[in-house]
């Protein structure tokens, strides 16, 4: 049941995208969920999906502003939800539980990265908190319809899980905060959160994969000093990208996630992070540009993580 970490040659690749992915595929009937599904890849994940027939429920923590960005729209519907309240997650879970519908698949987009040092709920570090936990008690509480339809969860994390694996002795940040390898730790979490969540789901028909969109600019680095990105190359001192062959467009962004949502080429695989619109292969050692680090990929370490998360927030949709 579980798949290899190696290229299967999609077809398609960096440049890729999500109209280019969805060629052929015929969404008419099915029903969507995406995190954030209203700004950067999120709105680019939407339209594409809504272009091939999808209906698309925007779960958003500014509602007024994902009503306003998605108004062109048609077979969208926003509701609220705030990943860093699992009060808002149980809410909007329950509201959509009653309609009594089933899902098709899910795109985890949303997060935060690289937020000056946070805490939400009982204390949490507010990346691990959003990113992870918040989908993670999402997921578990959709369960209900998630499973009848099969459907597939797709967890958006990061290349920058290369930053960092899970820092188990203090998973919070209390001692020494660093808010990129905080990130890291939350972009390890969304791979794990896949590979344990399509070790439970796969005999229900359910499979998960997680995945790196590629270097994109967009609100998500709301957090990140102008200063910072000249620094680090990105940008020059107006704002001009310095090295846009190094950057994708949303739409090229969008395209890995929208593939691992709904390509024939995955039927039966599950359990395996994605790049450029194929499987990754293992990171290499002193190779930061590509691949899965190993430790994202440990079953013993997604099935830590799971358990620790079913702890944390409450929520189990496998437990006893």
């Amino acid at each position: 049941m579980s798949t290899a970490q190696h290229k299967i040659g999609s077809g398609f690749g960096a440049t890729s995208t999500a109209d280019d992915v969805l060629q052929g595929i015929d969404l008419t009937g099915k029903l969507a969920i995406v995190t954030g599904g209203y700004s950067g890849l999120g709105l680019e994940t939407t339209r594409a999906l809504t272009k091939a027939g999808a209906r698309v429920v925007v779960p958003a923590r500014r509602r007024t502003t994902a009503e306003e960005a998605l108004s062109g729209l048609d077979g969208v519907e926003v509701d609220e939800l705030d990943l860093a309240d699992l009060e808002s997650v149980r809410g909007f879970a329950e509201r959509f539980l009653t309609s009594g519908r089933t899902i098709d698949l899910v795109i985890d987009n949303a997060g935060i990265m690289a937020c000056p040092e946070t805490r939400v709920g009982p204390g949490w570090e507010a990346q691990f908190a959003t990113n992870h936990l918040g989908h993670f008690a999402l997921i578990n509480r959709l369960w209900p319809a998630i499973e009848p339809g099969g459907a597939r969860v797709v967890s958006v994390s990061s290349r920058a899980h290369h930053f960092s694996g899970m820092r188990w002795d203090d998973i919070h940040w209390r001692h020494g905060y660093d808010k990129w390898q905080a990130y890291g730790q939350a972009k390890t979490a969304n791979v794990l959160f896949a590979v344990h969540l399509d070790r439970l789901g796969a005999d229900h028909g359910v499979r998960a994969f997680s995945l790196h969109p590629g270097g994109i600019l967009t609100p998500l680095q709301r957090h990140i000093p102008r200063e910072e990105m000249v620094e680090r190359g990105w940008i020059d001192e107006q704002g001009n990208l310095l090295s846009p062959e190094g950057f994708k467009t949303p739409a090229q962004g969008a395209a890995t996630q929208v593939w691992a949502a709904t390509s024939p080429q995955l039927d039966g695989m599950g359990g395996v992070y994605l790049e450029d619109c194929d499987i990754a292969e293992p990171a290499v050692d002193g190779d930061e540009r590509a691949g899965v680090k190993a430790w994202a990929t440990d079953p013993e370490q997604a099935a830590r993580l799971w358990e620790l998360s079913a702890e944390l927030t409450g929520v189990n949709a496998f437990g006893a």
